[in-house]
């Protein structure tokens, strides 16, 4: 449908080859099959399980937290403390001499 006139801007998305995700490298998953072998049960899928335990491919501990937590975490604190002052300025110009009715001078109470 591109219809090859270079708008092809979408980075490549590399496939992992199914046969790096063995159950023989995690632990866990090792411990599930031989309680299954107990039983005499086996479980086909438990490799799909494995990319979970693993980081092939993905990077470090401290580039996948950056990934997860860093891509717009510092942008949402900054635009939640810039529409918080903003809406306490606000409110202060709005009823400049509105109190929380706590003090001395609030209602009072029956």
């Amino acid at each position: 449908m591109g219809g090859g006139h270079g708008h092809d801007h979408h980075h490549h998305i590399k496939i992992p080859d199914y046969k790096i995700y063995k159950v023989e490298d995690v632990p866990e998953l090792m411990a599930v099959r031989r309680v299954l072998a107990t039983q005499g049960l086996k479980d086909p899928w438990l490799r799909n399980e494995v990319w979970k335990y693993t980081i092939k491919g993905r990077g470090t501990t401290r580039q996948i937290f950056r990934k997860l937590f860093g891509r717009g975490l510092l942008i949402g604190l900054v635009a939640g403390a810039v529409s918080s002052g903003l809406e306490r300025a606000w409110m202060a110009r709005k009823y400049p001499h509105h109190h929380d009715g706590h003090g001395e001078e609030g209602h009072a109470h029956h």
